[in-house]
């Protein structure tokens, strides 16, 4: 990754979401990688998101996976275009629908701080 510092996300437990940009090409991605995932550099560079997006999908889970999910059922997966131009998966509220524009904060999601995104007040 080009020398530059790694910025921890709430995948080392940081409240933060961070994405990538390809200073070749100007790409965007989501998932680290040591490479641009668009044109092939190795030039990619951390950057910390700003929290904000639209709805592209929702989706209730009313079955949980693991036994520690137990507690949360029913809860609900998002699917999030956020405005620095990629898309994630995370938790929101259960009334988010299809193009809502959204926030993101964290929770806790068994025993573990996950993004959850709510929407965005006027």
């Amino acid at each position: 990754m080009s020398g530059t510092p790694r910025i921890d996300d709430w995948t080392t437990g940081a409240e933060a979401i961070v994405y990538q940009s390809c200073a070749a090409c100007g790409a965007t991605q989501y998932f680290r990688r040591s490479f641009c995932a668009a044109c092939g550099a190795p030039d990619v560079q951390d950057k910390r998101a700003g929290g904000e997006g639209v709805v592209f999908a929702t989706s209730q889970v009313v079955r949980a996976a693991t036994a520690e999910a137990r507690a949360h059922v029913p809860y609900n997966i998002v699917l999030v275009d956020a405005a620095e131009g990629f898309r994630m998966m995370a938790h929101g509220d259960r009334d988010l629908n299809i193009g809502d524009r959204v926030t993101a904060g964290f929770r806790r999601f068994t025993d573990r701080l996950v993004p959850y995104f709510t929407r965005t007040r006027s």
